[in-house]
């Protein structure tokens, strides 16, 4: 029986080369998660040593469980390290890109592979295809050339069975925060996830956030809390700021992909304005900026806000709660909800993929009766084959449901026509000349800045047509975040130091009835709800009325800048301090908690 057991010198040299790969693919990780500095990772190796030699070791038992499970032992090892290495390609061009790293929840994305070949199309320079291919050619070379070991079927159980006990006891060991993981240093920092990575290095930070909560229990956290905060906010006055319509007005969301005015920033002059209706109108209806939580992606956040008034400023960085929570729930109250209890119907529309970020299954937990992706559009309008479906097809899409409604709706709308890749001629022949930028960016830029006048135009559209709709209907529109152009527009513009320029987009508020013309300042898209309420001369239920007792003192909610009501602040004051606490309870309840605030805050 023991044959089986015995190792033989090629086992024992391919297990070597596999202790050696681990610390070689550590080497790597870290060096994806700070910049591909290869001093700062050997100073981090320094700083961290066991840290690396256990992250290493990880790596180790996932190339041997690899290379236990499939028959040619190198074969196996090869593969996991080719796969890994392209998590590292991955968390270096996320970083760079949105300044976030690669969280285990992005790999629900995986499912969405041939969509996400056509987002990241031009993120990865023509170099790093050059160097996969030549890497996995070698590869191959290798596995064709390497002695083939044969294992019998005993050993190789084993190997399998140790292997997944290391990494699963290892998995347990950073997710419990033992003491062993805080003895070599490990310290979670779920709130600033590019520092836990950079400090913990990749396979820690990443293994740590794998049972992650969207936020911790707040002190003090029960149902007497909860009833004590519903008392409070649903005792302030219910007073809309507008007159209310002859009818329940339909209400419209028009979240618009990648989408903020280029025109503000300095150094840069146009041939021609690129948001003339835009500009046209924004001082004769209310219209201001929304503050945007995230940069260059993460769409289905500013969504969250909108849909739910909840906020991403309480949440742990790097937080997606449509994959991470919300696609468990069997509900979430929602503006989606409000307003069915009202009488309406609730329709969605989004032309791309429709599990994008779970939302066939996130939409139905929110409360939406119907939801309209791409694959509902087979002759939808693009301006190129390779592109994206414009915007002015999806209103006039939208335009079509709310004509053809017999009943109060609300329509939610998010475009693509905007998102990255920014390539010249993608959506036509560029109509607007960029002076001032480099020459490097200057395709880039005004690809950009013609998309923008697409959509100018598609708004111009809509302005014009919901005068033609014989019920009430009102409009928000606003971009859900800057565009991940390359940094270098960015820093000339001197806007990288600028938190607040660099989350802000346009928001506007169009109707077919007197909605008047002030101006709504800087709003998170938490607050983009109420806001929709009280123009509309809708009673608001208790949660609304907490939302707007919140936006009346910090309007713009944001972990990179606090807005009050008269500019950037450095902190809270007492009363904003205890609006705060009250609004983080109200959340925890929500997604984390026991839902105590359905019953006491949702009833008008």
């Amino acid at each position: 029986m023991f044959q089986y057991f015995k190792p033989s010198k090629r086992l024992g040299a391919a297990l070597l080369s596999f202790l050696l790969g681990g610390f070689v693919l550590n080497f790597i990780m870290q060096a994806a998660s700070l910049n591909m500095d290869f001093g700062s990772v050997f100073a981090w190796i320094s700083q961290y040593c066991w840290l690396y030699i256990s992250g290493s070791l990880f790596f180790f038992f996932i190339l041997l469980v690899f290379a236990a499970v499939i028959p040619n032992m190198y074969s196996g090892a090869l593969i996991a390290f080719l796969v890994c290495s392209i998590l590292a390609l991955a968390n270096y061009k996320k970083l760079g890109t949105t300044g976030e790293p690669l969280f285990p929840w992005d790999l629900m994305q995986i499912k969405n592979a041939k969509e996400m070949s056509k987002i990241t199309k031009g993120m990865i320079s023509p170099i790093a295809v050059v160097a996969v291919i030549v890497l996995i050619t070698a590869l191959i070379y290798l596995i064709c050339k390497l002695p083939k070991i044969k294992v019998q079927l005993p050993l190789r159980l084993t190997l399998v069975v140790v292997s997944v006990m290391m990494i699963a006891g290892f998995i347990q060991m950073v997710g419990g925060q033992h003491v062993l993981a805080t003895s070599m240093k490990y310290q979670s920092i779920p709130w600033n996830q590019k520092v836990n990575y950079s400090q913990n290095g990749f396979v820690y930070a990443f293994t740590g956030n794998l049972n992650q909560n969207l936020m911790d229990k707040p002190d003090g956290y029960s149902e007497e809390a909860i009833a004590e905060i519903a008392q409070k906010y649903s005792g302030l006055p219910d007073t809309p700021s507008g007159k209310a319509p002859a009818e329940q007005p339909n209400i419209m969301y028009l979240m618009d992909e990648a989408f903020f005015d280029p025109t503000r920033m300095p150094t840069y002059t146009f041939s021609q304005d690129p948001l003339q209706f835009i500009h046209r109108v924004q001082n004769t209806t209310p219209s201001g900026f929304m503050l945007s939580p995230e940069f260059g992606g993460n769409t289905a956040n500013i969504e969250f806000e909108a849909l739910t008034g909840l906020s991403m400023y309480f949440l742990k960085d790097g937080s997606i709660p449509y994959q991470q929570r919300i696609v468990k729930m069997p509900s979430l109250p929602s503006i989606v909800s409000i307003l069915k209890e009202k009488g309406y119907e609730a329709k969605a529309l989004h032309p791309f993929d429709d599990t994008f970020y779970n939302r066939n299954r996130v939409y139905p937990i929110l409360g939406f009766d119907q939801f309209t992706s791409e694959k509902d559009m087979q002759n939808a309008d693009r301006f190129t084959p390779n592109g994206y479906i414009s915007d002015m097809f999806a209103v006039q899409e939208a335009v079509s449901e709310l004509k053809k409604a017999d009943k109060p709706t609300f329509l939610h709308l998010v475009t693509m026509q905007n998102h990255f890749p920014f390539t010249k001629g993608l959506n036509g022949e560029n109509t607007i000349t960029v002076g001032g930028v480099k020459q490097e960016y200057k395709d880039e830029l005004e690809t950009y800045v013609h998309d923008t006048k697409l959509t100018d135009d598609a708004l111009a559209y809509l302005s014009k047509e919901i005068k033609n709709i014989k019920r009430p209907t009102i409009v928000v529109f606003w971009g859900d975040h800057l565009p991940a152009l390359s940094e270098g527009i960015y820093t000339q513009a001197g806007w990288n130091d600028n938190p607040r320029l660099k989350h802000e987009t346009k928001l506007l508020y169009m109707a077919n009835f007197d909605i008047g013309k002030q101006s709504v300042g800087t709003l998170s898209p938490a607050f983009i709800g109420p806001t929709v309420f009280q123009l509309s001369g809708q009673n608001m239920p208790p949660y609304y009325r907490l939302l707007e007792k919140v936006k009346s003192e910090i309007p713009g909610l944001n972990k990179q800048v606090l807005i009050g009501s008269s500019g950037v602040i450095s902190g809270l004051n007492p009363e904003q301090q205890e609006l705060v606490n009250d609004y983080r309870m109200v959340e925890y309840d929500l997604l984390e908690g026991k839902q105590y605030s359905v019953n006491l805050l949702f009833n008008s």
